[in-house]
């Protein structure tokens, strides 16, 4: 997952808003927003090569969600990343004691930033700055560098969902989603890509020939235990290919 914007509103009607765009190589396999028969009560979409995912919801309001942390230096992990947020789904442990657990082990992954959450805490790990913690109520937003670095588009996705936090419809967030504009040069972060990748990386949806956004995702919580979870999938050049509507 390399974008994610969020509400965390605890005492609100609608306490967690998500809006999110998993990017990835067209040619890696995966499955898209299912409930998992092996997991009950897990919904998420499946990375079919190593078992994970990026974003989903479990039993009890359980929630998590993962980007990874650019850095092309950086050796890769042995562990696949997206098995930290399918070990929360199918858990048990409160989000602090699960994210203070992963911290422990956290030189086995690549870097990441990891989101989990239950009805009552919403935390953050970034695998490379500090303690796990809970966060306040407020607007967030998540790419591939620590919590609300403040890269263009993840500014702009923010603060388009800031605007539909009243009436925070899905088809709004899929559109903030489907965002293509790119910053001008000398706006882009510099994480050792080289210009060009930079600018292929630098748009809300991402879509070339291999690479891009595979999903977008919008997932609605309501006070009363609702969810409303939609998910649109595409294919290279951003070529739509279907949607998964649940509400549970």
């Amino acid at each position: 997952m390399c974008l994610i914007v969020f509400a965390w509103r605890p005492e609100h009607a609608m306490p967690l808003i998500v809006a999110a765009n998993r990017d990835e190589f067209y040619a890696r396999p995966s499955l898209p927003l299912a409930a998992w028969e092996d997991v009950p009560g897990v919904h998420a979409g499946r990375d079919l090569e190593a078992g994970g995912t990026w974003l989903g919801i479990g039993p009890d309001g359980r929630f998590a969600a993962l980007t990874n942390v650019r850095d092309p230096d950086q050796a890769l992990g042995p562990r696949s990343r997206g098995e930290l947020v399918a070990g929360f789904l199918r858990g048990q442990q409160a989000p602090l004691d699960y994210l203070a657990e992963v911290r422990e082990r956290a030189a086995e992954y690549s870097g990441f930033n990891l989101l989990v959450g239950d009805h009552r805490q919403l935390c953050y790990l970034n695998s490379r700055s500090g303690a796990p913690h809970a966060l306040a109520p407020g607007l967030y937003g998540l790419s591939n560098a620590a919590l609300d670095t403040p890269w263009p588009k993840l500014e702009r996705a923010r603060a388009a969902l800031a605007r539909h936090l009243e009436r925070p419809e899905t088809g709004a967030l899929l559109a903030l989603l489907a965002d293509h504009e790119r910053p001008a040069d000398e706006r882009l972060p510099e994480t050792g890509v080289g210009l060009a990748t930079e600018r292929l990386l630098s748009s809300v949806f991402i879509a070339s020939p291999n690479y891009g956004t595979r999903a977008s995702s919008v997932l609605r919580v309501h006070a009363n235990g609702r969810r409303e979870f939609f998910e649109r999938s595409f294919g290279p050049h951003g070529a739509r290919l279907g949607d998964v509507n649940l509400e549970l």
